[in-house]
């Protein structure tokens, strides 16, 4: 099933009035499609959210997660990024409040997001960072934004984290890598090639890897002892960072929850630093 276009118009001729019309949506829109949230596919194809997901199960997927990352894989190293600037002025405009739907599919983000969770790889993960010798976030281009925000404030917590972007810069450190160590690779759909890399020769030095992707067929997943995924499609020309932030947000407070004591002795430290250098601005109160 991994050509789900194929396997899709392989069964048009024996679907249903109301699957007809998703397969044909579908069919005629095969790089705007893997973008869309059962909401957003169901309201551009006249049926309703339930059909859609009927629709998916129908055609032998768990659900309609499953069926958009096969859709997604056959397309997403195909788009370049004017592409999908030209999808997103076809999916939003003025016109049709098109502001409040980028709301609502991060939203729609969030909730797929919290059902794909698995608990149980979210707090290994968590215990993982809590026994590291060192922990490392390999992130680059626009996931750095994420890599950036999660090393920080572990940092805050651990005091033992630190970011790695380019391969020649980080050599020496991924050299000393051992089992003591977690490596956590941070990438998202167009998945870039030295954030693999890296990864999975973190996996070769046997440190313990956690991977933060948008699902279980990205590049990632073959080399990560806990995968941790969180969706971010949107047709934009942009990814939509929103659910893999809050995911890292949790992440961050369950540790946090595991060192209290830590944190308030470093937070104080810091607030005397910053006071000291002046960091924040003051009020006008104070």
């Amino acid at each position: 099933m991994s050509n789900v276009y194929q396997n899709i118009a392989g069964q048009i001729g024996e679907m249903s009035k109301s699957h007809v019309k998703i397969a044909t949506y579908i069919l005629e829109n095969q790089t705007t499609v893997p973008f869309l949230t059962v909401g957003k596919l169901a309201k551009m194809a006249g049926v309703s959210d339930a059909t859609v997901v009927r629709f998916a199960t129908s055609l032998g997927y768990s659900g309609y997660p499953e069926m958009q990352q096969y859709m997604q894989s056959s397309v997403q190293q195909q788009l370049t990024t004017t592409d999908r600037l030209k999808m997103s002025q076809k999916v939003y405009n003025r016109e049709n409040s098109g502001v409040y739907e980028v709301f609502q599919d991060d939203i729609a983000n969030i909730k797929s997001t919290m059902e794909k969770l698995d608990e149980a790889e979210f707090y290994k993960a968590v215990e993982c960072l809590l026994q590291a010798r060192r922990v490392y976030v390999i992130a680059n281009r626009s996931a750095i934004s994420l890599g950036v925000f999660l090393q920080y404030y572990l940092q805050i917590i651990l005091n033992n984290v630190e970011m790695l972007q380019s391969l020649e810069a980080s050599s020496e450190k991924l050299y000393n890598l051992s089992e003591e160590d977690v490596v956590i690779g941070v990438s998202f759909s167009r998945y870039t090639k030295s954030t693999v890399q890296m990864f999975s020769f973190a996996k070769e030095k046997n440190a313990k890897t956690i991977a933060i992707t948008d699902n279980l067929l990205s590049p990632l997943i073959p080399y990560a002892d806990i995968p941790l995924t969180a969706s971010s499609q949107m047709p934009s020309f942009i990814d939509s960072f929103v659910a893999p932030l809050s995911l890292i947000n949790a992440l961050i407070m369950f540790v946090g929850k595991e060192k209290p004591e830590d944190i308030q002795d470093r937070l104080e430290t810091l607030e005397d630093i910053w006071s000291h250098f002046d960091v924040f601005q003051r009020g006008k109160m104070e």
